[in-house]
């Protein structure tokens, strides 16, 4: 299991197997990582309400999120940056609310 916030050619990062103790600081690194016009797709094993939640407090305006697909056990969202980022947020590590 790779923690990389190296994402390959299909911009996929699949966080299925990841734990949640790391899990939101990860997706979050990946997202400061892009650069404006870029994009990555989240895959997880549930819909990620809290991180969308999250997103919206800590970069609103800067970022779209769009669902590739919600399947059982497997949902997908394509979150782009749309805005350079202001400040460099405070990735804080905590437990995403899901077993």
């Amino acid at each position: 299991m790779t923690t990389s916030t190296e994402l390959g050619p299909d911009r996929m990062l699949d966080v299925r197997e990841i734990p949640c103790s790391i899990k939101h600081g990860l997706i979050i690194q990946t997202f400061v990582d892009l650069a404006v016009g870029e994009h990555f797709v989240l895959r997880n094993g549930h819909v990620p309400v809290p991180l969308r939640y999250q997103f919206e407090a800590e970069f609103p305006g800067t970022f779209t999120w769009e669902n590739v697909h919600h399947l059982p056990e497997d949902v997908a969202v394509r979150i782009s940056k749309v805005k350079a980022l202001t400040a460099e947020p405070n990735v804080v590590t905590h437990s995403c609310g899901h077993h």
